[in-house]
């Protein structure tokens, strides 16, 4: 079953806050919390599956990431920080519970030493289309895109030349606030500064305090050998500049192999379809195969060879993403009936038509049988 998106899950929407989505978490995990529920098997589900959505939506990275690419970025392993692959329900969620109800013996620590990492740059996303035999031999090419860079003028802190970055005035500097709840005193992130612990008082001119800029940028990439269509290169850190320190985000580049007008992939395996006459598929003949690496190999047509009848050129495929060696060439044999025939033509079928008998077609006269068979039943 197909997940569910992890803002339905909650029942927020995608512009929410961190206090939003902290509050929708906690009245899911109240209702659903199995020491309330024992032995229901769907609230045991729906606890599991609000505890995930928040493990991903709670954290800045990871939200980037589901906004930008949803499930698909934490498939097989996921990707940097963000990515968690399998899903580890009782550690996520002790980190959960910490979040919650830290108690007041860090002094603040917690919400320092994450202010960074919530400034990491966005993703990008650049969509590359190549042919068939570029993703054969591989390739280097240069591409261009908008991203952002640190500010020059304020070296990425945001603030004007020869100003400090101030202390929060909420929090404090140490990025997270309490609020007491009935028994409970919660500690959350601090809503003025998001967290970073930290307050610009004199925002730089270039870069309204963001820290960083918008510009064009021009990279070449290489692209290996044996790219298939859907494959997603990473390259770490070249996507957008964080700010306050943070680190940059990463470039994912998406492939787009175009079809070939004579040969279909199948992973590594190529497949080749090639017509031949009745006369050759009868008599036998020998074909000239092109290749994907631009030469030609030969294979030999016995006599009687049937339409649909597959060769397979070893090693004459695509090569192995990763890895040594390349897969194989299949070539299918498609009997061509000749059409527009001539007088001549027309009577010289007809003589071999009264001379055929049924050794020369084993398939016909076995069909026959069986539907004399059929018929007598």
């Amino acid at each position: 079953m197909a997940k569910r998106d992890y803002y339905d899950v909650l029942g927020i929407q995608k512009n929410s806050s961190p206090e939003q989505i902290k509050a929708a978490y906690r009245k899911l995990a109240v209702k659903y919390h199995p020491d309330k529920n024992q032995g229901n098997k769907t609230s045991e589900d729906k606890f599991k599956e609000a505890s995930e959505a928040y493990h991903v939506l709670s954290d800045q990275e990871r939200k980037q990431n589901y906004d930008n690419f949803g499930h698909a970025a934490f498939e097989n392993g996921g990707s940097g920080r963000g990515g968690f692959g399998n899903f580890d329900f009782s550690s996520s969620f002790s980190d959960i519970f910490e979040d919650f109800f830290s108690d007041f013996s860090d002094g603040g620590r917690r919400g320092r030493g994450r202010k960074n990492s919530n400034y990491r740059g966005s993703d990008l996303r650049y969509d590359l289309s190549i042919t068939l035999k570029e993703a054969f031999t591989g390739k280097k090419q240069d591409i261009k895109f908008s991203t952002t860079e640190k500010c020059n003028t304020c070296k990425g802190n945001g603030s004007k030349p020869g100003h400090d970055v101030g202390e929060c005035s909420m929090c404090g500097g140490n990025g997270r606030v309490r609020s007491n709840q009935g028994f409970f005193t919660v500690q959350q992130t601090c809503p003025q500064c998001a967290g970073s612990g930290e307050e610009i008082t004199n925002p730089c001119n270039n870069c309204n305090g963001q820290g960083k800029t918008q510009t064009s940028k021009k990279l070449s990439v290489s692209i290996p050998k044996g790219v298939d269509d859907g494959t997603r290169i990473r390259l770490a850190g070249k996507g957008e500049a964080g700010v306050k320190g943070g680190t940059n985000g990463d470039l994912y580049l998406f492939i787009n192999v175009h079809s070939h007008e004579l040969f279909k992939r199948s992973d590594e395996n190529l497949f080749f379809e090639y017509p031949i006459s009745i006369a050759d598929a009868a008599l036998g003949t020998t074909l000239e195969i092109p290749t994907i690496n631009g030469s030609k190999a030969k294979i030999k047509i016995p006599a009687g060879t049937q339409s649909g009848k597959q060769f397979r050129l070893k090693g004459k495929g695509m090569p192995y993403m990763r890895g040594n060696g390349e897969g194989d060439l299949y070539v299918q044999i498609n009997t061509e009936v000749p059409v527009s025939l001539n007088s001549e033509q027309k009577e010289l079928l007809e003589r071999f038509r009264k001379i055929e008998n049924e050794k020369s077609n084993p398939s016909i006269k076995k069909f026959f049988q069986k539907a004399k068979s059929f018929w007598k039943n």
